[in-house]
C-alpha cells in the first residue's frame, strides 16, 4: 500500500517534469471566403529562419507592412509592401501572391521569380502565421492587422517557435520605432528617420 501511495503522490511530479507537447500547424483550408479575408493591410512583427538568405534580410529589416488587393485573376493577390531596411525605406509592388486552393499554398512571386511558398496556419483572423515550405530549413513568420499583438497571441507564435527549435536569439522582431509613412495617410514614419 505504501509502494502504491508513493507512486501516485509521484506521478503529478513526473508528469511535470514531460516536456511539453507541440501543436501541430495546421494549415488553413482554402476556400471562396479565405481569399477575401487575406485583403487589406498587414503588419510584419517576428520572423525566424535557419535559411541564409532569409537570414540576412530578417537581420536588415527593422519594419514592413504590406498590403494585399485583388490581382488579375481569382486565385492571385498583388502586394505593396512598405520596408525600413537599416536605415532606408523601399516601396516594392512589384509582387503578386499565387493562391493554390486544392493544397492550401500561398506562393510569393516578385518580377516573376517564385520568392517563397508557404501554408497559413490557423490561428486567430487578424493573424497571419506563415510557415515556409519551400525550403529545408524550418521558417515562421508573424504579421498581424495591427502594429502589435497580444501577449497571448505572441505567446501562442513562440510556442510554434520552440516546437520548431528556434532560440529567441533566433527570432527577429520589427518595431514600430521604426516605421516608414504608409499610403492613404496612415504616417507611422519616424520624423527623424523618415
Amino acid at each position: 500500500m505504501l509502494v502504491t501511495l508513493t507512486l501516485f503522490l509521484g506521478l503529478p511530479l513526473a508528469l511535470a517534469t514531460e516536456p511539453q507537447s507541440c501543436a501541430p500547424l495546421i494549415p488553413v483550408t482554402f476556400d471562396s471566403s479565405t481569399i477575401p479575408q487575406l485583403l487589406g493591410q498587414w503588419f510584419y512583427i517576428a520572423g525566424a529562419s535557419r535559411h541564409p538568405p532569409h537570414l540576412a534580410e530578417l537581420r536588415a529589416v527593422t519594419f514592413e507592412a504590406f498590403s494585399f488587393s485583388p490581382g488579375n485573376h481569382e486565385d492571385e493577390l498583388n502586394i505593396t509592401e512598405i520596408i525600413r531596411m537599416n536605415e532606408t525605406c523601399v516601396v516594392r509592388n512589384s509582387s503578386k501572391v499565387q493562391v493554390f486552393q486544392q493544397n492550401s499554398t500561398l506562393m510569393h512571386v516578385d518580377n516573376n521569380d517564385v520568392v517563397s511558398m508557404a501554408r497559413l496556419i490557423q490561428s486567430d483572423k487578424d493573424l497571419l502565421i506563415l510557415n515556409h515550405i519551400n525550403i529545408d530549413f524550418p521558417n515562421l513568420s508573424l504579421s498581424a492587422r495591427t502594429p502589435s499583438v497580444s501577449k497571448e497571441h505572441m505567446e501562442e507564435f513562440k510556442a510554434h517557435l520552440q516546437c520548431l527549435g528556434f532560440t529567441e536569439e533566433e527570432v527577429f522582431y520589427t518595431s514600430t520605432e521604426h516605421a516608414c509613412p504608409l499610403p492613404g495617410g496612415e504616417d507611422n514614419a519616424d520624423p527623424q528617420l523618415g
